[in-house]
């Protein structure tokens, strides 16, 4: 029934996309970089990007292969709770845009160890910063290069290793031209991304109205729910087998908002791309992400859970299986892709392609902005050319991609890689999360503080994982960050000199005001989120 590889009308598709983003980036470069590029410039697009490029860069650099393959196995494997990613982070972004990001813009702050050395110390700061470029670089890009090259194998029969070093190659091609090149791309990447996705979904309906002889799209989405009702609870009871991963109430009212908190709102690789633009039109760009986020499950977590529906009922008996003959959920979503008709498969084999290395060239720009400018240029080179610090963070992108494309093979032993990255991660949010917030909106937290915090966070995630391996991360993440900020509170009390800290950050209410079409959107977005909870309980 499968239909392996690549047919020619798909490489033509394929092509005609490759083709197009490149000449589509090497038309802005030119267009609109100058003669002399400085480093915000090449960093951060400095008032270059409109909203709707914002957001949709957000979008494109969040959404990746984790998404389609790594969330589409968590459909198949635990259902429509893993949705819950996706609501919450579009409830959580309009957060970020009223009260985080007004605090960079403000303040000037480019990037997020410098945020920690002007409000704490530079010690603070550096720690934070290898953290991150470790986060970076060992779990985020090469689990996106890992997923990328498992899609091209399952799907188009490509040589996994060959997979891994063409993505490498492509995303530092778009890298290199800096933000402005990223931002604008990724508008077409995201538009790829979407249309791909959705054949993909119309696909996997078709396939279960059909397979059950109840013709339309309707029906099968009826027929999913009436196949695979588990599958369709968004708060999962104690006895669900994946509670560990999706711990009940903690995903709409519990640690799931310190999660996308922490990574919409104090994660260089996301927040980048707003803090070049002024204030309406980062929150414009931040709430366009939020919209886009709730389309995400539909062209990610439905196919996934069709993907289960058909299987129990005796497709893909061989093709869902590994080399020793056990389930592999991440293969749910190459597996529909493989149906698809030629050139309809190219389109989703593109959107595939554009997801991974929209995220890619994200994760690489950001690595390589906090190795220039809170590395380099403060410890090894301080008095460095504007022109030294491009190149060196050219040099960075190339070296993060060398040592992803090496490391990602190493990752073949996972079964669902969406909630490693998000359990291996979470080691880190909660004490980014607790200096972040206390420093912005507490004066008196002091530097000693948090650099205890900062220490803390992993030796107390890796104890809690270890001593308390029944406790769901999620929940885990929780009470560490409850931990840690109970220590910079009472560090902070018990130090006499931080009632005269002079480290506060400049913040005024007006800062806070929303516009009215701010209000009037996130009304409808919470709105939209609380009517699929309810529908879905």
């Amino acid at each position: 029934m499968s239909n392996t590889g690549l047919q020619s009308l798909d490489y033509v598709v394929f092509f005609i996309y490759l083709i197009g983003v490149s000449a589509y980036g090497y038309w802005i470069y030119k267009k609109k970089s100058s003669k002399e590029v400085s480093s915000t410039d090449y960093f951060l697009a400095e008032g270059s990007l409109t909203f709707w490029a914002i957001g949709a860069s957000i979008i494109a650099s969040n959404i990746s292969a984790e998404h389609f393959i790594g969330m589409s196995g968590s459909g198949f494997a635990i259902g429509l709770a893993i949705s819950s990613y996706e609501w919450m982070a579009a409830a959580s972004l309009i957060v970020v845009a009223l009260f985080i990001l007004p605090v960079y813009l403000k303040n000037k702050i480019y990037t997020m160890p410098q945020f920690l050395r002007e409000r704490y110390n530079p010690t603070v700061a550096t720690i934070m910063a290898v953290f991150w470029l470790l986060l970076y670089v060992f779990v985020n890009l090469t689990s996106i290069l890992y997923l990328g090259a498992l899609a091209l194998e399952v799907t188009a029969g490509l040589d996994f290793t060959w997979g891994i070093i063409g993505l490498g190659l492509f995303a530092v091609i778009i890298t290199i031209g800096g933000m402005k090149v990223i931002g604008y791309t990724d508008v077409v990447q995201v538009i790829v991304l979407v249309m791909g996705g959705l054949a993909t979904t119309y696909l996997a309906l078709d396939l279960v109205s059909t397979h059950f002889n109840r013709p339309g799209i309707f029906n099968a989405l009826g027929l999913l729910k009436e196949q695979a009702d588990s599958h369709f609870h968004m708060i999962l009871p104690k006895e669900n087998p994946f509670y560990k991963d999706l711990p009940g109430l903690s995903v709409i009212i519990g640690a799931m908002w310190i999660n996308n908190l922490a990574y919409f709102g104090c994660n260089q690789y996301i927040i980048q791309r707003s803090l070049g633009a002024d204030l309406k039109t980062a929150r414009k760009g931040i709430l366009f992400a939020a919209l886009l986020k709730l389309l995400i499950p539909i062209i990610v977590v439905i196919p996934g859970i069709a993907a289960y529906v058909l299987y129990q009922n005796g497709m893909f008996q061989k093709e869902m299986l590994d080399g020793v003959g056990v389930v592999k959920p991440d293969h749910a979503y190459p597996v529909l892709l493989n149906l698809l008709p030629g050139g309809l498969k190219g389109m989703a084999f593109a959107a595939l392609t554009a997801a991974i290395v929209a995220s890619l060239a994200g994760k690489a720009n950001s690595i390589s902005t906090i190795f220039t400018l809170d590395i380099y240029k403060q410890y090894i080179n301080p008095n460095a050319s504007e022109k030294q610090l491009v190149k060196i963070g050219r040099y960075t992108i190339y070296v993060a991609m060398i040592i992803g494309v090496i490391i990602a093979p190493q990752l073949r032993v996972l079964d669902q890689a969406y909630q490693f990255i998000q359990e291996y991660s979470s080691f880190i949010t909660p004490g980014v999360f607790a200096i972040f917030i206390l420093g912005m909106f507490w004066k008196r937290t002091t530097s000693a503080a948090a650099l205890t915090a900062a220490l803390l966070t992993i030796p107390l995630s890796t104890a809690g994982k270890f001593m308390a391996p029944e406790i769901p991360f999620l929940d885990r993440m929780g009470i560490i960050f409850l931990i840690l900020c109970a220590v910079i509170v009472v560090m902070t009390l018990a130090d006499p000199k931080s009632k005269h800290n002079p480290k506060g950050l400049e913040i005024d209410r007006t800062m806070f005001e929303p516009g009215k079409s701010f209000v009037i959107g996130s009304i409808m977005i919470c709105g939209v989120i609380a009517a699929l909870y309810t529908v879905f309980w």
